[in-house]
């Protein structure tokens, strides 16, 4: 019997529904099908995504298989797939590429029509390859990182270099790429401007990279933990504000600290729900772009009228405005050769 055609029983991280505990079961993952690969993982990360979908984000189907940041390799290929091999390293992402739609070709989005966004936790043909006692498995997105063995289309991998060090490979997959790909594709961070950055995870120190690597003179970093400061200004901020040690608003604070101004770009990467007019009324008037990154639970979000009326810009991002291959694969490779700016663009 061939390796695409067993069944493999292997150990991954399950949650059975909105509030209950993770817990580490055996499941079974069944053989890729003709467009897939079944991956062995070798390393994954944890984004607040995950935690957001023992929430019930993006969707509220359980129980679910967990993880959408990591490194594998291919331990087997459905018979379709030619460009992917068994023994290749592969990075999972949550959108693919055709190159041939009308968005990939427009080059305006990075959401592909023909591979988009996976929101109901299943394959492209909405059916599972994972299992737990005769129960179908759903997973995040397009991948479950946290078992020990997943299946994906190959549509929504990308290869890397087999040498590449995976921690650095596992977080490029989501996390850090999103906060990046954000300053460097989404709003196209200018030189010589001034960006505040609202909360300083592995997506806020990506968008601080990112933002320093387009020219930002200014880097304003904003979290309530003290603690992100030291690691924020390896990074590249030049200034930290902890809200909580002062009765004024975030967006006050950055406009004290940018001359009344306000900051050219900001990035929302918390996903807390109050702090989207917040991003948007730090930026200058009339000029002023907020790029929402961050991800919670809540789906219909407050927006202060006058924080848009004025002139400003507001925009959504999926992975930071990031193409799964032809962007991707440029910071996988600048990722392996550990230089990340200048990034040679």
């Amino acid at each position: 019997m061939s390796k695409t055609s067993e069944i493999i029983t292997c150990k991954a991280a399950i949650c059975w529904g909105i509030g209950k505990p993770v817990t580490v079961e055996e499941i079974q993952v069944d053989p890729p099908k003709a467009t897939e690969v079944r991956v062995k993982m070798l390393c994954a990360s944890i984004c607040s995504t995950d935690i957001s979908s023992t929430k019930g984000f993006p969707h509220t189907n359980f129980p679910i298989a967990l993880g959408h940041e990591g490194v594998g390799i291919i331990e087997s290929v459905g018979d379709q797939v030619t460009n992917l091999k068994e023994g290749d390293v592969v990075i999972p992402t949550y959108i693919g590429e055709c190159q041939e739609c009308e968005n990939c070709v427009s080059e305006k989005t990075n959401l592909c029509m023909t591979y988009p966004v996976r929101w109901t936790g299943l394959m492209p043909d909405n059916t599972s390859r994972m299992s737990i006692r005769g129960e179908r498995i759903y997973h995040i997105f397009s991948c479950a990182t946290w078992s020990e063995y997943m299946v994906s289309d190959a549509n929504y991998v990308l290869k890397v270099d087999p040498t590449i060090d995976r921690a650095h490979a596992s977080f490029i997959s989501c996390g850090f790429s999103t906060g990046f790909g954000a300053a460097w594709k989404e709003a196209k961070v200018e030189s010589g401007s001034t960006v505040a950055v609202f909360g300083l995870g592995a997506v806020g120190l990506g968008a601080v990279i990112g933002s320093k690597m387009q020219g930002a003179s200014r880097i304003i970093g904003i979290d309530t933990n003290e603690n992100k400061r030291a690691k924020g200004e390896a990074f590249g901020i030049t200034d930290f504000i902890n809200p909580g040690d002062s009765n004024k608003s975030a967006s006050e604070l950055v406009k004290e600290l940018s001359g009344g101004m306000g900051a050219d770009y900001s990035f929302e990467c918390t996903g807390v729900s109050t702090l989207l007019s917040e991003s948007l009324e730090a930026t200058k008037i009339g000029t002023g772009k907020a790029i929402v990154i961050g991800v919670g639970i809540e789906i219909t979000l407050p927006l202060g009228l006058f924080a848009i009326l004025l002139g400003r810009t507001l925009k959504g991002s999926v992975f930071g405005g990031l193409r799964a291959i032809s962007d991707l694969s440029i910071l996988a490779d600048k990722g392996h050769k550990k230089v990340m700016y200048p990034l040679d663009i």
